[in-house]
């Protein structure tokens, strides 16, 4: 069988982009919708009992934490129905991208930024170059995936000619 015809301008495989769900499974569409729903009922409600309460002059601290509650409930409802929640690492050629929380934002490492990668059972340590440190944690919730992403951070890492070291956890 013939050999597969080989880049002239690098010798180096192009490493393809790969995306992680981190959560235990992804939602289909019928439960985003659902989400979305019951997110707008939570808001409305929320609402609702704002303008019952505050008519009726029975103001009092059980109230606001009640409609705050509704209405973070509700927005994060909306916001995992949009599958702006998920958990995810996405490895490319150039830079690895983070969402480890499903409140804050996502973080993006460059190959050019990253001075060296230890890896742990559990989690990943990314040093920078600029002496900060960003621990990847994997949780329990879906050991499977585990492997799998080591396995592209490192040749995520070999690719990039950054140093990776393998380290066992100590207690």
């Amino acid at each position: 069988m013939p050999d597969p015809p080989v880049n002239s301008d690098s010798n180096q495989v192009k490493m393809e982009k790969k995306y992680f769900l981190l959560d235990a499974k992804e939602n289909t569409h019928a439960i985003k919708i659902i989400q979305i729903v019951f997110g707008i009922i939570c808001i409305a409600t929320a609402i609702l009992w704002l303008m019952h309460n505050v008519m009726s002059l029975k103001s009092d601290s059980t109230l606001w934490i009640t409609i705050v509650f509704l209405i973070s409930f509700g927005a994060y409802q909306i916001l995992a129905g949009f599958g702006k929640t998920e958990r995810y690492i996405e490895t490319g050629p150039e830079k690895i991208v983070l969402k480890q929380n499903s409140f804050l934002p996502k973080i993006e490492l460059r190959a050019g930024d990253l001075d060296a990668i230890e890896i742990f059972p559990l989690s990943i340590l990314f040093r920078l170059k600029k002496h900060k440190k960003i621990i990847f944690r994997f949780g329990l919730s879906n050991t499977e995936i585990i492997n799998p992403v080591k396995d592209e951070i490192v040749d995520f890492a070999e690719m990039n000619s950054i140093p990776v070291e393998e380290k066992k956890e100590e207690i």
